[in-house]
């Protein structure tokens, strides 16, 4: 019995150093990789975002300007005629 628990003893010893150098030498693999990951990173480049939608310079000028005639015209100051002309002039400008 004594060399069988030797034996046992023996394969346990050996099974468990693998391990641990299996471990180590896993460990040291990764960091070798994230180490070669972080040289290459700034090397790659990126396109630039789209630009954001932007409404056109003056956009919320003739909107008001509209909304205004628009008013007028529902008052029955301003003919739906004149308001068809000056609705053209402020998209026209």
């Amino acid at each position: 019995m004594p060399g069988l628990l030797r034996g046992v003893a023996r394969t346990a010893v050996v099974a468990g150093t693998a391990t641990a150098v299996s471990n180590r030498v896993s460990r040291r693999q990764a960091g070798r990789w994230a180490e070669q990951e972080a040289q290459q990173a700034p090397q790659q480049t990126y396109a630039a975002p789209p630009p954001a939608y932007a409404p056109p310079s003056g956009a919320d000028e003739r909107i008001e300007q509209l909304t205004k005639l628009a008013a007028l015209r529902d008052q029955g100051v301003l003919t739906p005629a004149e308001f068809d002309a000056q609705k053209a002039r402020i998209l026209a400008g």
